[in-house]
């Protein structure tokens, strides 16, 4: 059976209350991968995935979450500015659809309206070189999606305080 694909808060209640997620940044030549830790407190990168063909990708994909025990992945979905889904987000929901088919573990769509953006201005505040924020862009972009899904289930999962 497929793996659900569900927006984020959705898909969070089919994941364990504890275990590692994969935040992933689809880029059209590579993949940014960033991971959680079990308690879902602070993404890390992992690597960039250079973008050969779908089965390898996927393969490569699946390869690290196995080897890091995660219980399901968070998507980022380029979402446009005025809230449409244009023809980025359809092509990451086409992958979405033909990687669920590859997996049982849920994915999460989550907004990641510029991630890309906003990590590049702070890698140039950071005076990192072009040529270095080329090979690195898309796995800051995976954490800094993957960051933004922690916090965000984190205040769902605050106790109110009376």
């Amino acid at each position: 059976m497929p793996a659900p694909i569900l927006p984020l808060i959705e898909a969070a209640a089919l994941w364990p209350a504890r275990g590692a997620l994969i935040g992933l940044d689809l880029g059209t030549k590579t993949i940014g991968v960033a991971v959680s830790d079990p308690d879902r407190r602070l993404a890390t990168g992992v690597e960039t995935v250079a973008r050969t063909a779908f089965k390898a990708d996927a393969a490569r994909l699946l390869a690290l979450a196995g080897q890091r025990g995660v219980c399901g992945f968070v998507l980022g979905l380029p979402i446009n500015m005025d809230g449409s889904e244009g023809p980025r987000a359809q092509s990451t929901r086409a992958f979405a659809r033909n990687f669920a088919r590859l997996t049982e573990l849920p994915i999460g769509l989550w907004d990641e309206r510029l991630s890309t953006s906003a990590v590049e201005r702070e890698l140039i505040a950071n005076d990192v070189s072009r040529a270095k924020r080329a090979k690195i862009i898309d796995e800051h972009a995976a954490i800094f999606i993957l960051q933004g899904a922690l916090d965000r289930l984190a205040v769902l999962n605050r106790p109110e305080i009376s």
